[in-house]
């Protein structure tokens, strides 16, 4: 029964569970959200700024300082699935050991975003392609820094976030100790708790379990009716 559920909602190319976009891409929407979440769980999307005790939000695309010059986001909301909220908790408890706590920049985001970044700046090394979809709109990913948990402020980083410059890749060599020193502290401690770090981004983490997640399009304003 379950398993018929399941591909009521998610094995017909026609279903109203999907929508379908002129980059041929199927993504879910809300009611097949709603819908999934009665066969899994762990599907679900969960508020950080709540789920996550002491965790800062600095959401860029609901403001004009970010890549675009652009507001993408009526909200400034920070939204993640279960395990991804999970680990990312667990991560934070281990950054507190260290005198410092996460900012995030965004998570979740909805597919229609990926589409206004890709059309925006087509070089997918920095935005996702919109063919396949961003692992940010599975609710997977998650931009984020450091900061210091006695004054707030950021930790020094080899660039600012959203930098297209090659020395934003965690791979690049850094002279400074202090910043090469924080950049390891993030990377490490997101390693550990699941996360891996995009190719060309040090403030990006990829849950490792994104791939049995769906592309979701759906707004902040439909999640929190």
């Amino acid at each position: 029964m379950r398993k018929s559920l399941f591909a009521g909602c998610f094995g017909l190319a026609l279903s109203p569970c999907f929508s379908q976009n002129r980059y041929g891409l199927r993504t879910t929407d809300f009611k097949g959200y709603e819908k999934s979440l009665k066969i899994s769980p762990e599907r679900e999307l969960f508020d950080l700024s709540t789920f996550i005790p002491g965790v800062i939000l600095d959401i860029r695309y609901a403001t004009t300082n970010n890549f675009t010059g652009q507001q993408i986001y009526t909200l400034a909301r920070a939204y993640a699935r279960k395990p991804v909220a999970e680990a990312l908790r667990e991560a934070q408890k281990e950054f507190r050991k260290h005198g410092v706590g996460i900012k995030i920049f965004d998570a979740y985001r909805p597919y229609k975003a990926t589409v206004r970044f890709y059309e925006i700046y087509h070089d997918t090394t920095y935005v996702a392609s919109p063919y396949v979809g961003s692992r940010h709109n599975r609710g997977c990913a998650i931009d984020m820094t450091l900061v210091g948990l006695k004054d707030g402020k950021e930790l020094p980083m080899p660039t600012a976030y959203d930098s297209f410059r090659k020395e934003a890749w965690p791979t690049t060599p850094v002279s400074d100790i202090s910043i090469r020193k924080n950049r390891d502290l993030i990377i490490s401690v997101m390693e550990k708790h699941g996360f891996k770090v995009n190719a060309s981004e040090w403030w990006h983490f990829d849950f490792t379990g994104w791939k049995r997640f769906d592309v979701l399009d759906i707004d902040f304003e439909e999640l929190e009716k």
